[in-house]
């Protein structure tokens, strides 16, 4: 949780047919909420009545024929120059990236909780060992991905993320504040490094935190059955 908000969570209604989700649900103990159902999981009818819980951003390669340039032309000219005015003196500062050096993991805990400090996600205990023990697991089953980005030798920014069945989700990210500007740097990276890899989407969960509408990513509703606020039968044809 983050200022109220969610950022990772999905849910399915597992189901081989519509009918046998809503009987599972006209049977379940009421009242329940379901939160963050997938579109194509929820059993209403998304555009009359579905109630939005949290909206997810995806960036689709196959929409742009895995061109990174070609991604770049949904930007104005306009927002083009100010990017390469933003981003070019960081790129021009012996930047380099390394990957899946596991190490710079404690190094993202660190750079989010000095930046977020109470606010940040890592700064609950429990939540943190948990976010350790999924990047561990992730890494010994080979779909960990791990960016860091150095500039003049100094960590600037390490966002984690994992790759499996052609999608890569990004998790969590820390930024060094030395250098401002270097969160777009790496999120650019992630989406060109998708291109390169031919990937059918990126997820970069719920959230805006004001640049995933800015750069032209998906939005995804994640909707909410709760029977406590109206019946499920008023609120959600099946």
């Amino acid at each position: 949780m983050w200022q109220g908000r969610t950022w990772l969570e999905q849910n399915k209604i597992i189901a081989f047919k519509p009918l046998a989700a809503k009987a599972l649900l006209e049977n379940i103990h009421k009242p329940f909420h379901l939160r963050y159902l997938l579109p194509g999981t929820y059993p209403g009818n998304e555009e009359d009545g579905g109630i939005i819980d949290e909206t997810g951003y995806l960036f689709m390669p196959p929409q742009y024929g895995y061109s990174f340039d070609r991604y770049m032309r949904e930007f104005s000219s306009r927002s083009r120059k100010k990017l390469t005015r933003e981003l070019k003196p960081l790129e021009t500062r012996k930047s380099r990236y390394r990957f899946d050096h596991f190490p710079d993991v404690e190094k993202l805990f660190q750079m989010n909780l000095d930046y977020f400090k109470g606010k940040s996600y890592f700064y609950d205990r429990r939540f943190m060992r948990s976010f350790e023990a999924l990047a561990d697991w992730l890494r010994t089953q080979g779909m960990l991905h791990i960016t860091t980005l150095l500039i003049e030798g100094k960590i600037a920014a390490v966002d984690i993320g994992a790759v499996w069945n052609a999608q890569y989700t990004v998790l969590a990210g820390g930024t060094n504040p030395e250098f401002p500007g270097v969160a777009k740097l790496i999120n650019f990276q992630h989406l060109e490094w998708a291109c390169l890899q031919k990937f059918a989407l990126v997820d970069f969960l719920c959230g805006d935190f004001g640049w995933k509408s800015r750069f032209h990513l998906h939005p995804r509703p994640l909707y909410l059955i709760d029977t406590a606020a109206k019946a499920l039968g008023e609120n959600h044809q099946v």
